[in-house]
């Protein structure tokens, strides 16, 4: 059976839907001309139904509500940190000047290059309307009920900042717990030790904790979250527990950018899921129900778009995000190149072509019987991935690797 590249139906999609315009379509071509044109807009339903198949693609069941406050949000540590990834390790055009903010070292870099996404979670408190509760900020809860059970988690850690505290003096040595929270069969409450690490007053930088079993138990046992409890000691465990900000560790009402967060590293586990088997049948049906026309290219002749698509090459293709109107809930990045395959592949498939040795031979069979032997098709030979970052809601933030997005080079197979 033919395979379709994911690029491949993207493509498919613009070219079969052809009706009086209403919106923007999204989607900018190559008009011929070493040009990019915005393609011609769709109506509404046509939109609906392209929506609708780039979000599967996303792997998402529907567009997420629109969030509200986006400019604020992303200022927050969680969209920031992912942000920070986004730009310095995934992007093609790296910018490192702020990537010490988060120690983005080689150990980062590994951990990243192995997920399949990235997905963060913001700290909230477990005691609405209790003040006095609130600002001891010993507490934090995490909304994990959107995390995949089929994942698998490479790595999981909360990140806590800690600030200048001129109250306490410098150079003190205090180790920061965390202990998952549990309850006991008799309805009391315990606590699970987690990990600790030490700190020194004095500094401002961000404290790394790994809560890899919380993570894992909580996406096992979804009733069981009641959160996290911290505690920080004397580095000898003598004394009292402290408070967190006691020692200048910013809580869940802190300042956006260093506010607590979970982060949590993801690797598809190879179950496919329901949604991606629901794709595969949806698109199906779909193709195998429209019967649209193929536009032709207005801006060139055909004359011209003969001499143009007979040999087979890389054409534009960019999908604007904004333009479909997703920029309140997508962070980065505003759209991308895809690109697609057109023209022929004739004798001789020279250099340009790409192409195979099957194809090469099949093009000489071709030639002798071309009744009953085709020529080979111009298709991707080479593609990549893209990443997104996106609002799940107005707490968590993924930032998930797409493959074969991008088409890079062309080929005759």
């Amino acid at each position: 059976m033919y395979k379709i590249y994911v690029v491949e139906v993207v493509f498919l999609l613009i070219i079969i839907f052809y009706a009086n315009s209403e919106t923007s379509s999204g989607f900018y071509i190559d008009n011929g001309f070493n040009q990019t044109v915005l393609y011609k807009a769709f109506n509404y339903k046509q939109k609906r139904e392209i929506e609708r198949e780039l979000l599967n693609i996303l792997e998402l069941p529907e567009k997420p509500n629109r969030i509200t406050h986006r400019a604020l949000l992303i200022k927050r540590s969680a969209p920031k940190f992912l942000l920070n990834i986004y730009k310095n390790v995934l992007s093609s055009d790296r910018d490192t000047s702020i990537q010490e903010e988060f120690n983005l070292n080689d150990h980062y870099i590994n951990v990243i290059d192995q997920s399949d996404f990235i997905m963060t979670f913001g700290a909230h408190n477990p005691y609405s309307g209790n003040a006095s509760k609130t600002n001891r900020g010993k507490r934090i809860w995490f909304d994990v009920s959107e995390v995949p059970r089929e994942e698998y988690i490479i790595a999981a850690e909360l990140r806590l900042y800690q600030s200048l505290n001129e109250n306490i003096g410098f150079n003190e040595t205090y180790t920061v717990a965390v202990y998952r929270v549990a309850r006991t069969k008799s309805g009391g409450r315990i606590k699970h030790f987690i990990d600790s690490a030490n700190t020194v007053t004095g500094k401002e930088d961000w404290i790394t904790l790994n809560i890899n079993e919380a993570l894992e138990h909580w996406i096992k046992y979804p009733k069981e979250n009641r959160g996290l409890f911290l505690a920080v000691y004397h580095d000898n465990y003598t004394g009292h527990i402290m408070r967190p900000d006691d020692i200048g560790i910013v809580g869940v009402l802190g300042i956006p950018d260093k506010q607590p967060f979970m982060v949590g590293f993801f690797k598809n586990s190879g179950n496919r899921s329901k949604r991606e088997v629901i794709f595969k049948q949806k698109k199906d049906t779909v193709l195998e129900k429209q019967h649209f026309t193929k536009v032709q290219n207005p801006y060139v002749d055909s004359v011209t778009r003969k001499r143009r698509e007979q040999i087979c090459s890389m054409k534009t293709l960019y999908v604007s995000f904004k333009d479909l109107q997703w920029q309140d809930w997508i962070i980065a990045p505003e759209g991308y190149n895809a690109y697609y395959c057109s023209g022929e592949c004739s004798f001789p498939l020279n250099i340009r072509m790409n192409a195979t040795n099957h194809a090469i031979v099949q093009t000489l069979v071709h030639l002798m019987k071309p009744n009953e032997i085709p020529k080979p098709c111009c298709a991707p030979s080479k593609l990549s991935p893209i990443s997104v970052l996106y609002f799940l809601d107005d707490s968590n933030v993924v930032l998930r690797k797409y493959k074969n997005m991008v088409i890079n080079s062309c080929g005759c197979h």
